[in-house]
């Protein structure tokens, strides 16, 4: 970076302070008039739609697991390079985390991930994946789009900021537990407030979706390995079947949610990995089961864990088999349930109203998927929200994590406006609450 982008960065360091912490009964009153629907029309232009459309096919073409998007991030390090944006790397691995603004509080985060999933992509076109059982199912290749789009048009809008945006592009959302990390790298130790987004195959362009208060449900994963005694399937009797005993473990494990969970507590247990025995008349020594399970409180989440492992191995003991559990939290962590904050959906609602109009803003029901954002949601006021990308004219878009899955490019303007907008709103209105500091020394991480 140059001289002047090391000078600003360390601005940033010196003033990073604590600053007072919207909360859940908090108002959003009228700040900027015109500002969303004077960014969707910046975003809108040609040069910058062209500019983001062809960031996100780079990353396309090119995908990287969670901890792995070295790549990825040397391209978004160049384009921040491009804008004049100071940033500081890596945070998390192969994080970026960039600044724009005064180098004051307020302070607020944008956030967009970076990971690609293990999958072969099915989709015939032009920039297809170029490796082979990688792909970009989940449309974070756009996200990082995005957000550069909405560091381009606040950086174009710089001297009108009132505070801080932080950049926060993240790696390993897709199970790694990539936001935990770069909490823990104490760079966001700061901020008031985190916006994200999430695009949507189902919902139509220009459209939008969100709610207050819980949104996704929190998530884990289990595995289990259920051990027997092997033998010819002529003589069962010979044997201890750990077929058998996965059996009745996947069985029992549904009346967790049928027989045990409040029904008006929506929960899963969803048993999707079962691997054991390679022939027709051999019974194998050992079984392994895995699989996932969701809840709307951290409460329901820990219930369902304790129960998944004593159902497991208490019903293996009753077919004679012996089980041990793995619920995998170092390489995937328990997700908590998403829950968007009260005050930050009154801002969405005016923010994305003023830019689409109040009847493209859609009540979003509650998903049993998870979103690694809810890490941030834990310490910071946090807000994510759906981008519509439909577009029947031009054929059914498939559902994430399919290898079919493909982007509808047209909605980079609104998610790139929407980001720098939320962004760009928060702080107008929230400058005159933060009381003035002295400069102190902060963490050498950030």
């Amino acid at each position: 970076m140059g001289f002047l982008k090391w000078v600003f960065l360390i601005l940033v360091l010196c003033v990073f302070g604590p600053v007072t912490v919207l909360s859940d009964s908090t108002v959003i009153t009228d700040g900027l008039s015109k500002t969303p629907s004077e960014f969707l029309e910046f975003a809108k232009k040609q040069e910058v739609f062209d500019w983001m459309v062809e960031i996100r096919r780079k990353i396309h073409e090119n995908p990287e697991l969670g901890y792995e998007e070295f790549e990825t991030s040397k391209l978004i390090r160049t384009e921040l390079e491009k804008l004049g944006i100071p940033y500081k790397y890596p945070v998390a691995i192969t994080g970026v985390i960039g600044f724009i603004g005064t180098g004051k509080p307020p302070f607020v985060g944008i956030r967009a991930d970076m990971d690609a999933l293990a999958m072969q992509e099915l989709v015939e076109w032009e920039h297809k994946s170029k490796i082979p059982g990688k792909m970009h199912a989940c449309g974070h290749d756009s996200h990082v789009a995005m957000l550069l789009g909405a560091a381009k048009i606040l950086k174009e809008h710089e001297k009108e900021l009132q505070g801080t945006v932080v950049l926060v592009f993240q790696p390993a959302e897709e199970g790694g537990g990539g936001a935990k990390k770069i909490l823990e790298t104490g760079v966001l130790d700061n901020v008031n407030a985190i916006f994200g987004l999430h695009v949507a195959h189902n919902l139509p362009l220009g459209e939008v979706a969100s709610r207050p208060g819980p949104s996704l449900a929190g998530s884990g994963f289990f595995e289990a390995v259920i051990s027997g005694k092997g033998g010819h399937a002529a003589i069962p009797q010979h044997s201890i079947d750990p077929i058998l005993a996965a059996s009745n473990v996947i069985v029992s494990l549904q009346h967790l949610v049928s027989r045990e969970a409040d029904p008006l507590d929506a929960q899963v247990v969803t048993v999707a990995k079962f691997q054991g025995g390679g022939a027709f008349n051999v019974i194998p020594d050992s079984v392994t089961i895995g699989g996932t399970f969701r809840a709307f409180s951290k409460e329901s989440l820990s219930q369902l864990k304790q129960r998944i492992e004593e159902v497991i191995t208490k019903q293996a003991s009753v077919q004679r088999c012996n089980a041990t559990v793995d619920f995998l939290e170092n390489e995937k962590p328990l997700f908590p349930p998403t829950i968007n904050h009260e005050g930050l959906h009154k801002h969405f609602q005016k923010i994305a109203g003023e830019m689409l109009s109040l009847r493209k803003v859609k009540e979003l029901q509650p998903l049993m998927g998870s979103e690694d954002f809810a890490f941030y949601q834990e310490k910071i006021p946090g807000y994510i929200f759906f981008l519509g990308m439909e577009d029947r004219t031009i054929g059914r878009l498939e559902s994430v994590h399919s290898p079919f899955f493909q982007i509808n490019e047209d909605a980079f303007p609104y998610g790139a406006a929407l980001h720098a907008s939320l962004a760009a709103g928060y702080l107008s209105e929230f400058h005159q609450e933060v009381p003035s500091q002295e400069a102190k020394q902060y963490h050498d991480e950030l």
